[in-house]
């Protein structure tokens, strides 16, 4: 068959098709494409970019998986799968409808995404506690108070796995008014001031000493330009978006756990692993449960710290 007369098949075709191919998700619509979209000349080609742009099919069928994690009592609550749209199977039905041979309904098709942290993993990694601190703050400051325990929850049941390098300001991400965070008392060039996110470093500084305690590698910590309260002169951690940040790598043959609680007027943070974790536990000294000043985060660090 020539090449002309294959082309008059593809165009006769395009009179008994069907003008619009409908993607449908457990029976519901989703999307509509209509038939004259991808085709960009005379010939019959099919712009499988512009359709799934066009329909908006990822974001729409995109599902993010959740990880296993430890509920308010203890208890496991399970991982969920994720899903996003099989972009081969997608091609391939459409050029079966584009070549009149498949239906103008089809299921968009999906593709599962597991978790990195599912049930069986968790209650193997929830066991041993390998590190320990616990800082404390004046509950009364009722913003202060909000931004410690919302970063806090946004670190809460984070799993490192070996060889992974975590890091504070990706995992609690920006410090915004969007995200719920408050103003507070900030440290600036070693003056106290307002700013979003404040009381933020008490968080970052009761992490550092209870991975400190758990003997893993600290890969990016900084100093305040002023003492603080809440931790021992030289044992705080400050961070800032865009600027310092703390980082540790998990140098342990097993994953580690962190749990974090922040309420009272104390941060709790915990690390745990499993019972067949070999760990070298460093000393570092406790807080005191005195009531400390108000005095929070900063963004001038004076002396970058690394063991």
């Amino acid at each position: 068959m020539n090449w002309v007369s294959y082309t008059a098949i593809l165009l006769l075709l395009q009179v008994y098709m069907p003008a619009s191919l409908t993607f449908q998700q457990q029976q519901l619509p989703i999307s509509t494409v209509k038939r004259a979209d991808p085709v960009k000349t005379a010939v019959p080609q099919v712009n499988f970019e512009k359709i799934e742009q066009w329909a908006d099919l990822d974001k729409q069928l995109y599902q993010a998986p959740q990880n296993a994690r430890i509920g308010n009592y203890g208890e496991i609550v399970p991982e969920q799968l994720g899903y996003k749209l099989d972009h081969k199977f997608f091609s391939e039905q459409f050029f079966s409808y584009f070549m009149g041979s498949g239906p103008s309904i089809i299921q968009a098709p999906r593709v599962t995404i597991y978790p990195k942290v599912d049930s069986e993993l968790l209650s193997l990694i929830k066991e041993k506690a390998i590190g320990h601190y616990v800082t404390y703050f004046n509950a009364s400051n009722k913003n202060r108070a909000h931004n410690i325990a919302l970063s806090a929850k946004a670190i809460n049941n984070y799993v490192v796995f070996p060889g992974e390098i975590f890091s504070f300001n990706q995992v609690v991400g920006m410090r915004t008014k969007e995200k719920g965070y408050q103003q507070a008392p900030i440290i600036v060039s070693g003056e106290l001031s307002e700013g979003i996110g404040g009381g933020i470093c008490q968080v970052s500084s009761t992490l550092f000493n209870a991975i400190d305690r758990a003997g893993l590698r600290i890969v990016q910590r900084y100093s305040h330009s002023r003492n603080v309260p809440y931790v021992l002169p030289g044992r705080d951690a400050t961070v800032s978006w865009g600027g310092p940040d703390f980082s540790f790598q998990n140098q342990y043959n097993q994953p580690v756990l962190i749990r974090m609680y922040a309420g009272g007027g104390r941060m709790f943070v915990t690390i745990y692993s499993s019972d067949i974790i070999e760990y070298k536990p460093r000393e570092v000294p406790s807080m005191s449960e005195r009531l400390p000043k108000e005095i929070s985060i900063e963004t001038d660090v004076k002396n970058p710290a690394h063991p």
